[in-house]
């Protein structure tokens, strides 16, 4: 077996292996470890880790960001579909056409983020940057707010 140099110290390669695995199985006794927040397993490596893996830590984030009950998922999912179809039938940012229309593709006039009035008496509802204002004869004008 080679000798490992170490300053003055001749350390041999089976010895250092021997000193390097006791010193692994310190760190994994220690008391003071942190554990995961996800799956509570041990935490190696930086003092400030808070997961032992992008896994666990995916999985930690998806479940505190997700919609805490049906309701709030249906009302987004119903605010995303409409801005999906306004988006669609609206990609220059302003356009005309009809209720039928948006209500064949499933547009739900019930679901909007805000509402504008303006000084001329104009009321147009909005999901997010895009709108819509009634007209005349079931017209529907589509607006894109620029942000």
């Amino acid at each position: 077996m080679l000798p490992f140099v170490n300053g003055n110290v001749f350390i041999y390669l089976s010895d250092f292996k021997l000193f390097k695995s006791k010193f692994v199985r310190t760190i994994f006794n220690n008391k003071n470890m942190k554990n995961c927040l996800e799956c509570n397993e041990k935490i190696v490596g930086r003092e400030d880790k808070k997961f032992c893996s992008d896994g666990c830590r995916n999985a930690f984030n998806n479940k505190i960001n997700k919609d805490s009950n049906n309701y709030m998922r249906n009302v987004n999912n119903k605010l995303r579909k409409n801005y999906r179809i306004l988006c669609d039938l609206n990609p220059e940012g302003k356009s005309k056409t009809t209720k039928n229309k948006l209500f064949s593709k499933g547009f739900d006039f019930d679901f909007f983020t805000n509402i504008l009035n303006t000084k001329t008496g104009n009321t147009y509802y909005f999901i997010y940057e895009q709108g819509y204002l009634f007209l005349e004869n079931d017209y529907v004008m589509l607006v894109k707010k620029d942000i």
